[in-house]
């Protein structure tokens, strides 16, 4: 009897709790009267309630100051947040004002002048945005030619002028150089990370003894290295490290050692290409809680630059000297006679010598004044070397091709893509193409010129103890995966500069940071200083052609194959501009198109197959060696 009148009431208990589920009293009551259902619920799984920004900060990334005031959302943003927030649909046609003290125009965005964006949507959407045709862009590019980009944004003063707080701002992040006797700490520093095996025991999923234990013993194994090596070389500084016999005891001499191995990275990216990820990981290790309970020190130190070693001697004014532009320009000998190389070689002599007068003191000597003098101008020689070639594609593309059209009636010297044709992954006509590798090539020289900052800040991100990574499987091996805020916020102030200058933005700018794509601020490092090694053979190759043209044998050859030299400049040009910028490159279809990270990508491609292009023999004959080799 039990079994079946329990059989019988249970559909009866069933409608009955449906029913209390659906009735409106069901809040009222429930099993636990002691719920507050005012409280918001938290735990892994709930979304972070909504946080006030800090008066006077941008209400969405809530860290820098803002600037502009939507007076449709009522809310203020920072110029960067607003014209990612604004970029499209209703909210371009937004108006805003710039807020007190802020000396910016007040603008509203209306039909053909749509805020730029520095969103960074879904690896996922990078083909669907570029796919769907912006009218407006469309209006814009038929109608006008296409707005050319300000090359002079973030350009050094010249000659003459007021400096400003230009050498100032950049002294932050420019590295001393290295002296003498840094110099041989160097090489013992490298010596000792190429017999390391430090990545190989400790990227890898194992057993036996802990991580933090595995990165302790290895950190002292390199430590024990670098002093035998420091005893070879110098007998007398050797012993005093063996005396103490306690690597806790010399932290300032690890410290100063790993410190010289990342400034000299930065001003020469071709150096340590094998082992700065050794030193760099290594360093990271022992920023974890735990690694550094165990080892006792520390063994980062804050990288000396130039701001810093006048900072302590009170002579940052030498900074804002109109001298200081004479002292450290960069003297090329392109186009010039010898007469006029000579004469600006004496005056820069001249405005280092004064200078190291003028600002010497009991405790700065002029070879200190000097030396960060030099340094200024190692950072006007990187320039040279690896923004200037992005300069002279931009010059290139405007000479050559023109905006809007197509002039050559063969149709020679379109950039027209078509996606699956060629390898290309993107469909663009000459117009949109144009203002693609327009602003790819605006969008790398403005990175490459601020290149000391981002290097400064992704070593930050890195050996940040906030900010922990995970050893993941990225589908090209086991890589560490961690996020760079400062550096991912740096990205974006940079791509919403070219954004602004260009006033027009083809494709997706989406930016990879932390991904499968690029794990690390060190894998997005690592590529953006493989730029000038794909952009300057080209440039090289180019300006040899008329030499090679000269020869009556090579005229022949050119002529009969290509037509003319200005041909043979197209038909290269053309080329790279069409294939070097076709999204092609990635492993599938959702990594490769027009983000940020993906044009790049691109670039490589082309480099990979320029064997196979009929114009190859012209590289080597102008002496190209490869893409990776010195010229």
């Amino acid at each position: 009897m039990s079994d079946q009148s329990s059989s019988v009431d249970k559909p009866a208990r069933n409608g009955d709790f449906l029913a209390n589920i659906l009735s409106s009293t069901h809040d009222e009551e429930l099993e636990h009267p002691d719920i507050n259902l005012d409280i918001p619920a938290q735990g892994w799984d709930e979304e972070e309630t909504e946080r006030v920004a800090p008066d006077g900060f941008c209400v969405e990334c809530e860290d820098q100051p803002a600037e502009v005031h939507c007076e449709t959302c009522a809310d203020n943003y920072c110029e960067v947040c607003f014209a990612a927030q604004h970029r499209k649909g209703a909210r371009k046609r937004h108006a805003s004002a710039p807020l007190a003290g802020q000396q910016k125009k007040a603008k509203v965005a209306q039909n053909g002048s749509a805020s730029t964006s520095t969103a960074a949507p879904d690896s996922n959407e990078v083909e669907m945005e570029d796919g769907e045709v912006d009218d407006e862009l469309d209006a814009l590019i038929v109608k006008a030619p296409a707005p050319r980009p300000n090359l002079e944004l973030s350009s050094q003063p010249e000659i003459g002028t007021d400096p400003g707080e230009w050498f100032v701002h950049r002294a932050q992040y420019i590295p001393t150089r290295l002296t003498l006797s840094e110099r041989k700490f160097l090489r013992l520093l490298d010596a000792a990370l190429q017999v390391s095996e430090y990545t190989d025991k400790i990227d890898t999923i194992g057993f036996g003894l802990s991580k933090a234990k595995r990165v302790v013993h290895q950190i002292r194994e390199l430590c024990a290295i670098l002093s035998g090596l420091m005893l070879a070389a110098d007998y007398k500084q050797g012993q005093e490290l063996f005396a103490e016999r306690d690597f806790q005891g010399n932290e300032e001499f690890y410290q100063r050692i790993f410190e010289l191995g990342r400034r000299y990275k930065i001003t020469n990216p071709d150096k340590m290409r094998t082992t700065y990820g050794k030193l760099i990981y290594l360093l990271q290790d022992s920023q974890t809680p735990e690694v550094k309970d165990i080892l006792g020190f520390s063994c980062v130190a804050p990288i000396n630059t130039v701001y810093t070693l006048l900072e302590a001697h009170g002579a940052l004014d030498m900074l804002r000297d109109p001298l200081v532009i004479v002292a450290t320009q960069e003297i090329t000998s392109i186009n010039r006679s010898r007469r006029e190389i000579q004469r600006d070689i004496k005056a820069k002599e001249r405005a280092i010598e004064t200078l190291s007068s003028r600002w010497a003191s009991a405790d700065l000597s002029k070879d200190t004044v000097q030396q960060a003098l030099y340094s200024i101008g190692d950072n006007h020689s990187f320039l040279r070397t690896n923004r200037d070639p992005c300069e002279q594609m931009i010059g290139y593309l405007k000479e050559y091709f023109d905006a809007t059209r197509v002039k050559d009636k063969n149709g020679r010297d379109s950039l027209a893509i078509r996606m699956g044709r060629g390898g290309a992954r993107l469909s663009h006509d000459h117009a949109r193409q144009y203002s693609y590798v327009l602003q790819s090539l605006t969008l790398w020289r403005e990175i490459l010129h601020d290149f000391f900052q981002l290097w400064y800040l992704s070593e930050q991100d890195l050996l940040s103890e906030q900010v922990p990574y995970r050893l993941r499987d990225t589908g090209q091996g086991l890589n560490r995966v961690q996020g760079a805020p400062k550096t991912l916020r740096m990205m974006h102030e940079i791509l919403h500069r070219a954004q602004k200058s260009i006033g027009s933005w083809v494709g997706s700018s989406a930016i990879h940071m932390g991904d499968h794509n690029v794990p690390n601020a060190f894998m997005f490092i690592d590529k953006y200083t493989q730029i000038y090694r794909i952009l300057l053979p080209i440039c090289n190759t180019l300006s040899q052609l008329p030499s090679l043209y000269a020869k009556p044998a090579l005229r022949a050859y050119v002529d009969a194959e290509f037509g003319s030299l200005d041909e043979l400049r197209i038909e290269i040009l053309g080329d790279f501009f069409r294939h070097g910028f076709d999204g092609s490159g990635g492993d599938n279809f959702f990594d490769a198109g027009s983000c940020i990270d993906g044009r790049l990508t691109s670039a490589w491609n082309w480099c990979a197959a320029l064997e196979k292009k009929r114009y190859f023999h012209v590289f080597l004959l102008t002496g190209f060696i490869g893409f990776d080799g010195d010229w």
